[in-house]
């Protein structure tokens, strides 16, 4: 039976269930809500303080050492509440009578999906411009070995066994399936392959597939960047506790980077992250602004730091050695990523609710906040019908998560 007519909180609830339907990355970081906006609403430039985990030192010294070195460092990020989007929606008072269903797929759900592709291409970006970590040593066909090493890179950074996903780009898939075909799996999933063209599980994580998962070009090299100083490493401290940002000086070059470049420092070696032992293995960094061609510094992702129980890398690059670039200059690459689900967040705010329209509701669910808005537009004499969302996206952890450059 037709309702008798729909209300503005069912109509942003449906909204809400099918935003987080159609969000398949989004909704699998960590998805952060703020109720501290709801009374004035938020704004595009608030901000939201996220802690990160808490690391310490041990010492087998007698005397237990004291000062900055032996604190406790609470690190955390901040997230910028940037990016405010909508979609506009038409429907009459008549339609209000239609029974939720008939109302939803008629207008909720090509509404929804416009608004999910733009936000999740939105985080997708910065998602694979933070991501510091590429398995492309042999950059071709995305295969299993590559699903394997990212597995191998995630345990070597201890993240937790549970909530580990990929989210494969269409060429990706295709390979991944098409590699896998004569490999035993159960029937159910033998059955997806073959009928969806889809993984499902294995290798300990949830597949997805995304149409929306940007390309990486590589930067143009004429020639590289030199480190420039010795000693360039960061010492956190109340005033600045966020792990995540750096910066490196180097000599003027003449190398095009683009954000989401993937460089290794001479001399800069990854560590375990528990007992800070080298592991011989150039530690990976994300740029995270594009420089310009002859820039002096760069803008790096996690920051290095080589001492301290936020150590994150054996020692500070080597002076005058070079800053190397993951990639063939100037080549375009396919994406995919394998990440746990402490990698990132997506932070959504309340918006204002304003007085004297006709219609208004703000929902939220699971980390997303919605506000629907309708009113009468006199100038031209029409009802016109809004769904917002106001967010911010940031990489907190890129070690958690790894890129596959495939071709």
């Amino acid at each position: 039976m037709a309702n008798i007519n729909l209300t503005p909180d069912e109509i942003t609830r449906e909204s809400l269930r099918i935003l987080h339907q159609k969000l398949n990355f989004c909704t699998n970081i960590v998805t952060e809500y703020d109720d501290s906006f709801a009374n004035e609403g938020g704004k595009i430039g608030n901000t939201m303080r996220i802690r990160q985990p808490i690391q310490y030192a041990t010492s087998t010294a007698a005397t237990m050492p004291t000062g900055t070195g032996a604190d406790s460092i609470g690190v955390s990020t901040t997230i910028t509440i940037d990016k405010q989007r909508y979609v506009p929606i038409r429907f009459t008072t008549e339609e209000l009578t239609l029974d939720i269903e008939d109302f939803s797929r008629r207008h909720v759900e090509p509404a929804m999906a416009k608004l999910a592709a733009k936000v999740e291409a939105d985080v997708l970006g910065v998602a694979t411009d933070g991501c510091a970590g590429a398995l492309c040593t042999t950059i071709g066909t995305c295969a299993f070995s590559d699903v394997m090493d990212g597995r191998k890179e995630l345990m070597d950074k201890l993240a937790p066994l549970d909530n580990r996903y990929a989210i494969m780009d269409t060429q990706g898939n295709a390979d991944l399936v098409n590699n896998n075909k004569s490999l035993f799996q159960d029937q159910a999933q033998i059955s997806s392959q073959y009928k969806e063209g889809r993984m499902g599980r294995f290798g300990s994580f949830d597949f997805y597939e995304n149409t929306l998962i940007p390309k990486h070009t590589a930067g143009t090299a004429v020639a590289t960047y030199l480190v420039d100083g010795a000693a360039q490493t960061k010492t956190l401290s109340a005033s600045d506790s966020d792990p995540m940002n750096g910066t490196l000086t180097v000599k003027t070059g003449t190398k095009l980077m683009a954000a989401g470049e993937i460089v290794t420092l001479v001399g800069c070696n990854d560590v375990h992250p528990e007992t800070k032992e080298s592991t011989g293995v150039l530690k990976r960094f994300v740029v995270t602004a594009a420089p310009g061609a002859t820039a002096t510094t760069l803008n790096i992702s996690p920051a290095i730091i080589s001492s301290g129980p936020h150590q994150n890398c054996s020692a500070s690059p080597t002076d005058g050695g070079a800053v190397t670039t993951i990639g063939v200059a100037g080549t375009v690459y396919n994406q995919s990523l394998l990440f746990q689900k402490g990698f990132m967040a997506m932070a959504t705010a309340d918006l204002a609710m304003p007085n004297g329209v006709d219609m208004s509701s703000r929902q939220n669910y699971d980390g997303l906040s919605l506000r629907l808005i309708r009113d009468y537009d006199i100038n031209k004499d029409r009802i016109l019908t809004r769904i917002d969302i106001l967010y911010g996206k940031k990489v907190l952890r890129p070690d958690l998560g790894r890129r596959v450059l495939h071709t």
